[in-house]
């Protein structure tokens, strides 16, 4: 049976001879949730766009359901967050914001925002002008409205970062409460996320240096310092992954 997202021999660059990637590989079923992860400068928001449709890879296939899928098919099914959420925040408030998934929003689809909007604590918030919210804030608005499109697939590039310890257990449990979505986190710091997650696939340099089992990317990782990622201080010598929130 194949798989529900496949990235087969999947290579990104400028030109021929200056790829941003080189040869990706990796297999998903659906539901589960996958940390890519790698320094700065690495391939890993060029590899959630090359998935959510925006960039078009210079060779090799995204395949969903086991079938090549081209930039609209996956526009249609995945939700991309990208780093920077003023990039992606367009209404003047709150709920402007969330309102704009559809034209002309009926009065079910504008409950549907509302009851996500609770969701996330951020319907109290709904007439706030969007300049006004935090950092996490705004990070929570982009994944709500993200939610609102009903993805089977959601990219979320580097969505710890910035985030201070009460809004970080609070995108662990999101990403937990969103277990019906196949997932792929891109970060360059496992601490947080290494026990939510399925698998790892690691970047260095454009090339893909590893994909497995979290434990297995552990090991890999304390014999390759080169790579330049931290292991998670809760990375233990029992060899075992202790919940992030301990």
């Amino acid at each position: 049976m194949a798989a529900f997202l496949e990235a087969d021999a999947l290579s990104y660059g400028w030109t021929k001879t200056l790829p941003a990637l080189q040869a990706i590989h990796f297999q998903l079923e659906r539901g589960q949730r996958l940390c890519i992860c790698g320094c700065n400068g690495g391939g890993k928001s060029t590899l959630l766009q090359l998935l959510s449709g925006i960039l078009v890879p210079l060779s090799g296939t995204v395949l969903l359901e086991g079938t090549p899928a081209d930039a609209d098919r996956l526009r249609a099914r995945a939700a991309l967050l990208m780093q920077d959420a003023d990039m992606q925040i367009i209404g003047s408030t709150v709920g402007e914001d969330l309102l704009l998934s559809w034209a002309e929003p009926t009065s079910e689809q504008t409950d549907k925002a509302q009851t996500l909007a609770s969701r996330f604590e951020l319907l109290d918030l709904w007439d706030r002008p969007v300049h006004a919210l935090s950092y996490g804030q705004k990070r929570k608005l982009c994944l709500c409205t993200a939610l609102l499109s009903e993805p089977d697939i959601l990219l979320l590039d580097e969505p710890c970062s910035g985030l201070d310890y009460p809004a970080m257990i609070q995108l662990r449990k999101q990403l937990q409460e969103s277990r019906e979505l196949t997932q792929l986190i891109t970060t360059h710091d496992l601490e947080p996320l290494i026990d939510l997650v399925d698998s790892v696939l690691i970047l260095h340099r454009g090339q893909q240096t590893f994909f497995g089992s979290p434990e297995a990317a552990l090991k890999d990782l304390e014999q390759h310092p080169e790579w330049g990622i931290r292991l998670p201080c809760l990375w233990k010598h029992e060899q075992h992954i202790i919940s992030w929130e301990v």
